[in-house]
């Protein structure tokens, strides 16, 4: 699910709202370590998917999820920064307008990972 996506937009506003000439992404010489990571992330996903189908205790199931939830947070912890040194940065050296509309960005992405 895309960022667009989790906050209710259709994935074709995507451009229009972040803009789609923003080059590119902070996260992109990471992108190899990021897709194993998201992988890994997925085999526990679907290591929870055989537990619940093979009867586990349920303790054991919840371990697992807890293991996993905190992999996600991780993961958006560090594409948080990348954001952050990237894209923010970008856009305080362009100045204007375009840093407080990226800051407000970075701002609501932390209030949504802070309520999950």
């Amino acid at each position: 699910m895309t960022t667009t996506e989790a906050a209710g937009l259709p994935v074709g506003e995507q451009d229009e709202q972040h803009g789609a000439d923003h080059g590119m992404h902070g996260y992109h010489k990471q992108k190899d370590e990021h897709l194993k990571r998201l992988r890994r992330i997925e085999g526990q996903i679907r290591g929870l998917q055989r537990m619940v189908d093979e009867d586990v205790y349920c303790i054991d199931i919840l371990t697992q999820v807890s293991a996993s939830t905190k992999a996600l947070q991780s993961f958006a912890l560090q594409l948080l920064e990348e954001h952050l040194r990237h894209c923010v940065a970008d856009a305080a050296v362009k100045g204007g307008d375009e840093i407080d509309a990226k800051v407000e960005e970075a701002t609501k992405a932390i209030a949504r990972m802070m309520r999950t």
